[in-house]
């Protein structure tokens, strides 16, 4: 398949769940990347060791990491009652110092997020050059049912929240 589209398609987004639960995530990424296709990887940054083995593999040109929400609420978020966040912070650490091009981002949810959690997601990622709120679409095949996103207005309130930590971060997708 991508070999009959190269130079028709300039890169390949590895996304999922998470892609790096893939034991041979990186092989395959080098496969794609000697065919000359740039490389983007989407992580929600869970398995750092296996982030940084692709850092270091040099297999990666972009990395998109979901933040999904302040520490108080990020099990909530993530589906589970609790939730030891040394993995993410470890993550977010190699992302920012890889020297690769990346991106920060948090999809909100009314039910999950208000001013305090965007503020304090940010906060996870103070400094950063891209912070991005992404506002939630219901696909219409949630797990749980119910989430709905946040009117364009609202979104612009949660913004200027989380600009108090990325002084430079914006919408997507609003």
């Amino acid at each position: 398949f991508l070999r009959k589209r190269q130079g028709l398609l300039d890169g390949v987004c590895f996304t999922g769940g998470e892609p790096l639960l893939q034991k041979d995530i990186l092989d395959f990424m080098k496969r794609v990347k000697v065919l000359g296709y740039s490389i983007k990887l989407d992580s929600n940054g869970f398995l750092p060791d296996r982030l940084a083995e692709v850092i270091g593999s040099g297999a990666v040109d972009y990395i998109a990491m979901d933040i999904k929400n302040s520490p108080e609420r990020y099990a909530v978020t993530a589906g589970l009652k609790v939730m030891d966040l040394s993995r993410i912070t470890e993550s977010i650490s190699l992302i920012r110092s890889s020297g690769i091009d990346h991106e920060f981002r948090t999809t909100v949810v009314r039910q999950l997020h208000d001013e305090q959690s965007i503020e304090g997601a940010a906060a996870m990622v103070a400094g950063t050059g891209k912070y991005f709120l992404q506002n939630f679409v219901d696909s219409g095949d949630l797990i749980v049912p119910g989430m709905t996103g946040y009117t364009k207005a609202e979104m612009e309130t949660l913004l200027e929240a989380a600009r108090r930590q990325v002084p430079k971060a914006e919408l997507r997708g609003v």
